[in-house]
């Protein structure tokens, strides 16, 4: 069976090896795929592995030995699946396998955003503790995230973890999700509308997929209802933020800040608004990225690839 990776620098940077899956057939991997170059490199193949790669339409008509695209993501929308299907293609996905990593991450971003961390250990390396004269000093202010009401939108497996590490840290949850069913076992929680979530959290935390439906669902009135000194984060997708009206919002404080690990384009674009935005904190699409998440993706991957061989597919998602 002929394998082709199109994009998989991410997925083993060097620390995680393709060895299980290249065990499962002739494998070939490209670190990323410039869009002219899909349909040469995918022409023979019979599964095509790609994690942010589009696989549109015209690029599936021009490579006909394809039966398995394999997405290392939980997120599959860079695959057209109505066209997949169509052509009698299966599209598999890895549902589990970020869960803790991102959930860290979030709390990372508002741990960053209540202390400064990195900015009192620089500070301190200028000398600027000796010359305060004090037993302490602080240049940002210190935030408790105990008594603060988390909102999370999307209560899925990442978006439950979060209310966990939220009410662990002594914060309320309220929760906005299509299909708002059994509540977590802890208190204070409560099932929220999408505007009661932003208008009654102090930090809104997005953990939904992105679809066509919601592609730039915070926009300008959403925004408009946060509180005064909130902050939004969003780990799931760039695109379900518009980017013009959170850079405006921002300018007026609602919210006050912006704790960002994805872009509607990435790489970041050097003309993107967020650039320079002086209550925007920015990371490159990596709250997913831990080794540990890394090896298990793979692992998933394999065994995706391997349910497909033996005729028993898995994770299909068209």
């Amino acid at each position: 069976m002929r394998i082709v990776v199109l994009d998989g620098q991410t997925l083993n940077p060097g620390d995680n090896p393709w060895d299980d899956i290249a065990a499962l057939g002739q494998l070939t991997v490209y670190d990323r795929t410039p869009p002219e170059s899909v349909v040469p490199r995918g022409r023979d193949a019979e599964v095509i592995v790609t994690n942010k790669t589009p696989l549109r339409e015209p690029e599936l008509a021009a490579m006909p030995h394809v039966r398995l695209i394999a997405v290392t993501a939980t997120g599959y929308n860079i695959v057209d699946t109505d066209a997949a299907r169509r052509r009698g293609i299966d599209v598999v996905n890895v549902p589990v396998y970020g869960t803790d990593s991102v959930a860290q991450f979030v709390f990372a971003l508002l741990l960053h955003h209540c202390h400064n961390v990195a900015h009192h250990h620089q500070a301190v390396q200028r000398g600027q503790w000796a010359v305060t004269g004090n037993f302490s000093f602080w240049e940002t202010p210190q935030t408790e995230l105990a008594g603060l009401t988390l909102g999370v939108v999307g209560f899925g497996r990442i978006g439950r973890r979060v209310g966990e590490l939220g009410h662990a840290f002594g914060m309320s949850v309220i929760a906005c999700d299509p299909r708002a069913d059994e509540p977590p076992a802890y208190a204070p929680f409560a099932w929220a509308t999408l505007s009661e979530v932003f208008a009654g959290a102090d930090i809104v935390s997005l953990h939904c997929p992105q679809t066509p439906e919601n592609t730039r669902f915070v926009n300008r009135a959403l925004l408009a209802q946060m509180r005064p000194g909130a902050v939004l984060v969003n780990t799931a997708r760039g695109g379900l933020v518009d980017e013009t009206a959170l850079v405006e919002a921002l300018s007026l404080g609602r919210p006050a800040t912006a704790l960002l690990d994805v872009g509607e384009r990435e790489p970041l674009p050097a003309d993107s608004p967020l650039l320079g935005v002086p209550n925007l904190v920015l990371t490159p699409h990596m709250a997913w990225a831990s080794l540990a998440a890394r090896r298990r993706l793979m692992a998933m991957t394999a065994a995706n690839l391997r349910a497909f061989i033996d005729g028993r597919p898995i994770n299909v998602v068209n």
